[in-house]
């Protein structure tokens, strides 16, 4: 993201500072309200470790990961500090449980996303960026209407990228938490090399700019912004 807009330090030095900080807050809007509600399902559902390592908490100083955080800031895509769940605390729902806790991240930002769209689907706020974009209010609307485009933006992008089913992204164990029995151990022994793709791809995409999480993640962002908010975010 702001990789991509550094050409405004040069032409407009006040707007990437606008940017930039709306971006930060946006940030931490997502990555907060993610972490947490993985920490709230599980407390939810008889695990206590979240709480008692301080995970049950709205402060965002708790959830980010610096390394998720930064990708986050430079490519458009990236995660929170995973919150530590114990399986045991499940008994013998374990993997359908810990399905539902990795769920309830990636849905939080799609109803966050959701809530914000109303502002531009009902509330009569311009959209910001792309094909629908407008800007015919005045110049605190215009800023309002990008401040809330771009939390969009990063909600949707959490809950898509965390969908996809690799660990250690949620989605690994939201399928794990549908497969039948023998189909869900059978993917437990292929699952530890998960990271090992996920990075495989990511350096790829870095090096080589052939943009394979980018294929997968932007279009059904767009799909669920034009959903959501009337209009795609690129």
């Amino acid at each position: 993201m702001i990789l991509r807009n550094l050409h405004l330090l040069r032409d407009d030095p006040l707007a990437f500072v606008v940017f930039a900080v709306t971006t930060m807050v946006a940030l931490l809007v997502a990555i907060t309200v993610h972490e947490f509600s993985h920490a709230l399902a599980a407390y939810q559902l008889g695990d206590p470790t979240s709480r008692r390592l301080g995970r049950l908490s709205l402060n965002p100083l708790r959830h980010l990961d610096p390394i998720g955080t930064a990708m986050l800031l430079l490519v458009g895509f990236g995660w929170g500090k995973p919150v530590p769940v114990n399986p045991a605390a499940f008994g013998t729902n374990a993997l359908k449980r810990m399905g539902l806790v990795a769920l309830a991240g990636p849905v939080s930002n799609i109803v966050v996303a959701a809530l914000v769209g109303l502002a531009f689907k009902q509330g009569g706020l311009d959209w910001p960026y792309g094909s629908g974009a407008q800007l015919t209010g005045s110049p605190m609307e215009s800023l309002a209407a990008q401040f809330l485009a771009i939390i969009l933006f990063f909600n949707l992008i959490l809950a898509v990228f965390n969908l996809i089913p690799l660990a250690p992204l949620d989605g690994s164990k939201v399928l794990l938490g549908i497969l039948p029995r023998d189909m869900a151990l059978a993917y437990v022994r292929v699952e530890r090399w998960g990271p090992t793709v996920l990075f495989a791809i990511i350096m790829l995409d870095w090096f080589s700019g052939v943009g394979i999480l980018s294929r997968i993640i932007f279009p059904a962002v767009n799909g669920l912004s034009r959903l959501l908010a009337g209009s795609g975010v690129l």
